[in-house]
C-alpha cells in the first residue's frame, strides 16, 4: 500500500509539473483539421479551464495526506491504482494534444474511465473532503472534457456538423454523468463540476450559436435535477 501512496505523489507532481514544461494549450489547433472551425460549439469559454487550478491543488493535497497519514488505510487505497493511471496519463497529454487529436481524444477517454473506476471505489462516507472530493472534481471534469475532445474531431473531421456534434456530446455527457453522480449520491462535487463545464458552453455559445447555448441550458437543469438528491452533510 505505501508504495502506491508514494507512486500516486509522485504522478501527481509529474501532472502539477506539466504545464510548465510544456507550451501552452488552448485547445486543438484548427489546421490539424480538413474541416477548419475557428471556435468549435462544444468547447467551453476560456475561464472555464481556470478550474484545472483547483484541480491540481486538491489532487496534491490528496496524495500528500494519502501518504502521510493514510498509506496503510485500505479505504485510502481502494481507488489508488486507476487514479494512479489516471492522473499519469494526465502528466504526458498535453504533449500529445497539440501534434494528435485523435491519439489525445482517445487517451482522454482512458483518463476519464480510470478517473470514473476510482471515484466509483472511493469512500464518500469517510474523509470525504480529501479522499473522494479531489477524484470527484477530477472525473467530472474529465467526463466533460472527453466529450469536448470527441466533439472537436469529429466536428473537425466533418463527420457531423459543429452543432449537431456539439448536441450528440452534450447528450453523451449528461448520459455518463447523470449515471455516474446517482451512484454517489454522498459526493455532489461531481456533478457541479459537470455544471461548471456546460455553463462554460453555455456562455461560449450565447449570441453565437444559440442552439447549443440552449441545449448546454438544458442539461444544467437535468444536472441540478439530479444534484436535487445528493448531499455532503
Amino acid at each position: 500500500m505505501k508504495f502506491r501512496a508514494l507512486l500516486l505523489l509522485m504522478v501527481t507532481a509529474a501532472f502539477g509539473a506539466a504545464p510548465f514544461i510544456t507550451p501552452p494549450f488552448t485547445g486543438y489547433d484548427p489546421a490539424l483539421f480538413p474541416v477548419q472551425i475557428a471556435r468549435p460549439s462544444i468547447q467551453p469559454a476560456g475561464y472555464a479551464f481556470s478550474i484545472w487550478g483547483v484541480i491540481y491543488l486538491w489532487l496534491f493535497v490528496h496524495a500528500i495526506t494519502s501518504l502521510w497519514k493514510h498509506s496503510e488505510t485500505a479505504a485510502w487505497d481502494r481507488p489508488r491504482l486507476p487514479l494512479i493511471a489516471a492522473i499519469g496519463l494526465g502528466s504526458i497529454w498535453l504533449s500529445i494534444a497539440p501534434v494528435a487529436p485523435i491519439w489525445a481524444t482517445v487517451v482522454i477517454w482512458i483518463m476519464a474511465a480510470t478517473a470514473l473506476m476510482a471515484f466509483l471505489r472511493a469512500d464518500t462516507e469517510t474523509d470525504r473532503w480529501l479522499l473522494s472530493a479531489p477524484i470527484a472534481i477530477l472525473s467530472g471534469w474529465l467526463s466533460a472534457a472527453a466529450a469536448v475532445s470527441t466533439g472537436v474531431v469529429i466536428a473537425g473531421y466533418g463527420w457531423l456538423s459543429d452543432t449537431a456534434t456539439a448536441a450528440l456530446m452534450i447528450a453523451i455527457t449528461l448520459a455518463l454523468a447523470t449515471w455516474i453522480q446517482r451512484q454517489k449520491p454522498r459526493m455532489p462535487i461531481y456533478g457541479l463540476t459537470v455544471v461548471w463545464a456546460l455553463i462554460g458552453i453555455t456562455v461560449a455559445n450565447a449570441g453565437l450559436n444559440p442552439t447549443v447555448a440552449i441545449l448546454a441550458g438544458i442539461g444544467i437543469a437535468l444536472m441540478a435535477l439530479t444534484l436535487r438528491g445528493t448531499r455532503l452533510g
